[in-house]
């Protein structure tokens, strides 16, 4: 935070959250169970982790009210056609399944990641899954990865 005296740190996180996570998984090659013994080892320095060249991209869903009082007990669907997209994946961040039916359970909750040889290519196929999903009771903003996306046409 920039104050009259300067910069101030107020809080410094050293994990990464859900979607920064996320796509550097849909990226990731080697098997994540050995890197993660290796870490435990101490012997990630020795272990080689293989990434793949594409361009990953989160879109985060939430339910209608977040950041504030969010809408719960809404249902999900279109799930498995949204997720049947190629380079696509949908990580589940505040769902509950009632029988055949997902339900949002809290704010954020979905995850739309996907894949592509650009950060536009990433961004289309997350947006077009999307489209897919039929939640009347959430919403996510429209305008992820337009900052990069914009540089690669330069």
């Amino acid at each position: 935070m920039i104050t009259a005296e300067g910069p101030k740190l107020i809080e410094y996180n050293v994990r990464f959250g859900d979607p920064e996570t996320q796509v550097l998984m849909m990226r990731l090659k080697s098997d994540l169970l050995p890197a993660l013994i290796a870490t435990a080892d101490g012997a990630l320095a020795n272990f080689d982790l293989s990434w793949r060249d594409d361009a990953a991209l989160t879109v985060v869903m939430a339910a209608n009210g977040y950041p504030g009082r969010a809408e719960t007990g809404t249902e999900i669907k279109g799930l498995d056609a949204a997720a049947a997209a190629d380079g696509v994946q949908i990580f589940h961040a505040g769902t509950k399944r009632e029988g055949d039916r997902v339900l949002a359970s809290g704010g954020r909750v979905l995850n739309v990641t996907a894949r592509g040889r650009t950060v536009a290519e990433a961004q289309a196929r997350a947006y077009a899954a999307i489209a897919k999903i039929d939640w009347p009771g959430g919403f996510c903003r429209k305008d992820i990865g337009w900052r990069a996306v914009a540089r690669e046409k330069t």
